[in-house]
Formats: structure tokens, sequence, C-alpha cells
């Protein structure tokens, strides 16, 4: 695995990692095991996977907690591993969200005690509140940087006016916000800022919650608490657009030996605008495919094909 810089930090990662929302988040899908959860992180890691992306939310600290566990068998050398979390939920009440200095300074703290360990290599500040000014939110970070707590300062789901008040002092190293082959927003919206100020991209959501692995061919329905139950990609005539579109991609595959989502990620891993991605897994078997996509190396060609080939969903 390639590692990348995260920002200005002093923190390198896998440039593919891992997305850990279906490791204890039972808040979000249905019919999540922690075991199984347990064994996803562990695949991860024994196949160079070092980036592992979690947050609060994912769960209510759960998914956090089955993270601290696994870091602590023998096998994994804590240092190894680059934990990248976030906060702004607040706690018995998730719809109100937070990120003034005191409660940034505590859900460190927290987050600290669930994973267990005596720093977290990136936190970001998952979503925004509408009352704290955000280069304050990142000036406790900031010190909590310097503190040793954290090692590189992210924040996510951020308008550009948001990110541009927030990184006032130069202080965020990285930016975490949805982008895939199906949400191209970010290339307009935010990478002109982030290659001027030095600020890795994540993106979340890069398999677009299935939709680009090839996996579907009629419209799905799913469980009221699946948070795919209302996202409009999978309705409608824009579902079977997509569906059309990821058909196109099976010959291309097929040249690389690949699946269509091996190829999607190594599309991900050849743009040079994105730092690391981090697809999601609820399978053990999905995360050592995922692994693959790094010994795939797209031409230059094949490279601008997919891109057209999405560029209608921009």
């Amino acid at each position: 695995m390639a590692d990348v810089k995260i920002g200005k930090s002093a923190v390198y990662a896998s440039s593919l990692g891992l997305g850990a929302n279906a490791i204890g988040g039972h808040n979000l899908f249905a019919g999540l095991d922690d075991e199984q959860g347990k064994d996803i992180l562990r695949t991860a890691l024994r196949n160079g996977i070092t980036l592992i992306d979690t947050a609060y939310i994912y769960g209510e600290g759960r998914s956090e907690e089955l993270i601290g566990a696994v870091l602590q068998e023998k096998e994994f050398d804590r240092s190894k591993v680059i934990i990248a979390t976030k906060a702004a939920h607040t706690p018995g009440n998730p719809d109100k969200k937070d990120n003034s200095p005191a409660f940034l300074t505590q859900a460190v703290e927290d987050a600290l005690a669930r994973l267990q360990t005596a720093y977290i290599d990136i936190f970001y500040i998952h979503f925004p509140d509408e009352q704290t000014p955000k280069n304050e939110a990142i000036a406790a970070l900031h010190q909590l940087k310097e503190a040793g707590k954290i090692r590189a300062i992210g924040v996510s789901n951020f308008s550009l006016d948001q990110l541009q008040e927030a990184n006032q002092d130069g202080y965020v190293d990285i930016l975490e916000e949805e982008y895939s082959l199906l949400h191209r927003q970010a290339e307009t919206t935010f990478f002109p800022y982030l290659a001027e100020h030095d600020i890795s991209f994540v993106p979340y959501f890069p398999l677009a919650s299935g939709l680009l692995t090839g996996k579907y061919e009629k419209e799905p329905t799913f469980a009221e608490n699946d948070i795919r139950s209302s996202n409009p990609d999978f309705k409608g005539e824009r579902f079977a657009k997509i569906v059309e579109t990821v058909n196109q991609l099976k010959p291309i595959a097929d040249n690389y030996d690949a699946t269509i989502t091996q190829l999607v990620l190594a599309w991900y891993l050849k743009n040079p605008e994105i730092t690391a991605v981090i697809p999601g897994a609820k399978k053990v078997e999905q995360v050592t495919a995922n692994a693959q996509a790094m010994d795939i190396h797209l031409t230059k060609a094949d490279y601008q094909l997919i891109d057209h080939l999405f560029a209608v969903f921009n």
C-alpha cells in the first residue's frame, strides 16, 4: 500500500482505507454482527489497509469500541494503524450538532477512551453546527494536536465558506466529503481551494452505497432504518441510468482481470485530487477483494474513458 501524506501533518496513511460505518453501526444498518465487524477490521489490517475511518455516530460509540478492542490484540501494532474518527452529534440527541471547543475537547477524550489509545491520528468535525465560529472550533482541535492527543485536523460535510472560515489559521489538514463517480460536485466546489492550501481530500461513499459495484440490476428495497432507503440514487430513472452506465465498465474490468468494484477503486487511486479512498465493507471477502485494487494500474486512456462515461452525472 502506497503511503500518502495527510495535509500538512506528519501523518502518513495507506491510500486505500476502510470505512468502518458497518463495524458497530447498528443505528445505520440492520443485521450487523459485532464479531463479524471485528473480523472485517482484522482482515483489513492483515492486507495492509492501515487507514481506518470511523465516527462516534457509527453505533454511537460502538464502532470505536470494537476498533479499540481489536487494536489491543497482540497481532496488531497500534503505531502502524491510522485511526480517523469524527464527532459533532450530541450524545442522547444525535440530531443536534455541536462544534463548541468544550464539546470537541470532551469528544476527543471520550473517543480516546473508547478506542483505548493515547492519540487519534485524524480527528474530524463530522458536521458543522449553526452557532460555533469554525476557526474557534479548529483552534480547540489545534490545542489538542499540540498536546499530542490528535495528530491531524479534519472537517467533514462543510460548505466551502465554512471550510475557509475553519482554515483561517491554516490548521486544517484534511477534508472528507461525499464524492464518487456519481457525485462529483467537489471537483468544482472544493478541489481548487484544497490544492491551494495543501489540504488532503478523502471521499466518503466512494462506491455510492454499492451502486458502483455492479451488483444491482433491478430497483431494490431496503429496511426503513437502512440509510439507502431514502437515497434517490436507488429510485426510478436515475437508478436505471446508473445501472446502464456501470454495466459499461464490465469489459474494461475484464481487461484487467478485475471486478467492477476493483476497477472503480483503481480509478480513485489514480485520481491526483484524491488522497485516500475508504470503501466500507460488510463482509470479510469484500475487504480482501478491495485490497486487490492496489494492484490495478489503469492506463491514461482507460482512466479518461471511465471519467467520460460518468460525466453525465455531473
